[in-house]
């Protein structure tokens, strides 16, 4: 048996060349598939649409060195990596199983739509999404509805398979007309939808979602802006003309007032070298006399003698009798 390895040779768009028959029936055999899987990935089938077309135009540059056996990973690949799809819009109330995907992160939603809406199989979603069969199916499961203990919800997920099969199959005609024409845009190495496809052109989400009110206003704000800007070359007269006179400008001394310190009066005691001495009244007063003492004990001669031999009763003597002795004593000095 002989490795199928037919590849898109003459499928260059943009270089003059038609596109092969191989490549247009590939794309129109994924477009409804792809339509309903960007539209459920992201929430919005405008922005679906739009990463669809985006998709194909990527797509078909690279067809013509791929062989036809890689082009589903290539372009599921392309379609979910597009930036338009990696963010999920909600929808206001949920009424059918595929509303609640919303609820999924977005690596198992795109596990679970590349299964029920792409049709692929475990093997070819897990090459997809670059990672391998048993990881892929871990995702799967997690993207499974579940009921509230844990067990798999068989009739929720036989909803979901249905609505998403039902979709593909009854898309809108307009909805058809427009994908058309991005896959020919794309086939034709165009960007932008064939010549006269504009008038039929989705509006976009943002412009489409816009109150017609917000354009007038903003024109309006602009004006205000204008004027004000005008004002400030107006004449200094005209800006001044209420301004009083110089003359009429009151003046009045301050009261002089000693400079405003940092610290209390209290804190020049604390910085003071002495400060050890002057928060001891005692001590600084046994320090002052401190010379006198010791002039006192070097010259114990003076003492009377009986003092030496019984202090008691030197101690008991009258205060003044110990004076007199100083005096004397002094004296004779």
């Amino acid at each position: 048996m002989t490795q199928r390895t037919v590849t898109a040779s003459s499928s260059n768009p943009g270089s003059g060349q038609k596109a092969s028959p191989a490549l247009a029936a590939f794309l129109r055999g994924v477009e409804r598939r792809g339509a309903v899987l960007a539209e459920l990935q992201c929430g919005d089938a405008t922005a679906g649409d739009a990463a669809l077309g985006e998709a194909m135009a990527q797509f078909c540059p690279m067809a013509g060195a791929t062989g036809m056996d890689d082009w589903p990973r290539r372009f599921w690949g392309l379609l979910l990596s597009q930036p338009g799809l990696r963010t999920y819009t909600p929808v206001a109330i949920e009424l059918d199983a595929t509303d609640r995907l919303g609820r999924l992160g977005s690596g198992p939603r795109a596990a679970l739509l590349l299964r029920l809406a792409a049709g692929l199989d475990e093997v070819a979603a897990a090459a997809v999404l670059g990672i391998q069969p048993a990881s892929y199916r871990l995702a799967l499961q997690s993207g499974l509805p579940h009921h509230a203990d844990g067990r798999a919800d068989l009739s929720a997920w036989q909803r979901l398979r249905e609505q998403i099969h039902r979709r593909i199959k009854t898309l809108p005609p307009t909805r058809l007309e427009r994908l058309a024409r991005r896959r020919e845009a794309a086939l034709a190495g165009t960007s932008a939808p064939a010549a006269g496809a504009g008038k039929h052109a989705p509006m976009h989400p943002v412009a489409a979602s816009r109150p017609r009110w917000v354009l007038p206003l903003l024109w309006g704000l602009l004006a205000l802006c204008a004027l004000a800007f005008a004002a400030t070359f107006l004449p200094v007269s005209w800006r001044l003309s209420e301004a009083p006179a110089p003359d009429a400008v009151l003046r009045r001394e301050l009261p002089e007032q000693p400079p405003a310190s940092l610290y209390r009066s209290d804190a020049a005691a604390v910085t003071h070298r002495d400060f050890d001495l002057l928060a001891d009244p005692a001590g600084m007063e046994a320090a002052e006399q401190l010379a006198f003492h010791a002039w006192l004990a070097a010259r114990s001669d003076l003492l009377p003698a009986d003092a030496a031999r019984a202090p008691d009763e030197a101690v008991a003597a009258p205060a003044d009798e110990a004076i007199g002795t100083l005096e004397g004593a002094s004296d004779e000095l």
